[in-house]
């Protein structure tokens, strides 16, 4: 049984996967980063100083109610039931930045992965210039191919 799981574990496939998840992990928190810290604040500065990560709904106030809660933080720590709409849109712009460095990826992958394309001309064997690959005799020196 350890032999088979050992040749299910060093297998291409899953050695491969298991390197993929790892970067996908690393590349989502360098995401996250990246929207929480650089996308959000400008664009919270554009509307006005808002924080999106503090916009919420207060659905039920808590046991300790100290309505209205100053952030998110403050509601929960009072035990509100909040629907918290910024933080979906922290995601939604996470999950966007993400979606569209996943498709840059994948086509240059593409790119690189696409075959060469075939030739349409070869070398004349005997004065050297490129004819075209169904020709018989040189058009530069007449020698018969």
């Amino acid at each position: 049984m350890i032999k088979d799981f050992k040749t299910f574990v060093l297998r291409g496939n899953v050695v491969d996967l298991a390197v993929g998840v790892i970067i996908g992990a690393a590349f989502g928190a360098i995401v996250k980063s990246f929207v929480e810290d650089v996308i959000m604040p400008p664009i919270g500065l554009a509307t006005g100083g808002i924080d999106f990560a503090n916009k919420f709904i207060v659905l039920k106030d808590g046991a300790k109610a100290v309505a209205p809660y100053a952030s998110l933080a403050e509601a929960k720590a009072a035990g509100a039931v909040t629907m918290n709409y910024g933080l979906f849109i922290n995601q939604t712009v996470s999950f966007l930045i993400i979606a569209i460095c996943i498709f840059v990826v994948v086509r240059m992958v593409a790119r690189l992965q696409s075959p060469a394309p075939a030739p349409s001309t070869k070398a004349c064997a005997f004065c050297a210039m490129q004819i075209p690959l169904a020709a018989t005799r040189c058009p530069q020196c007449t020698s018969q191919l």
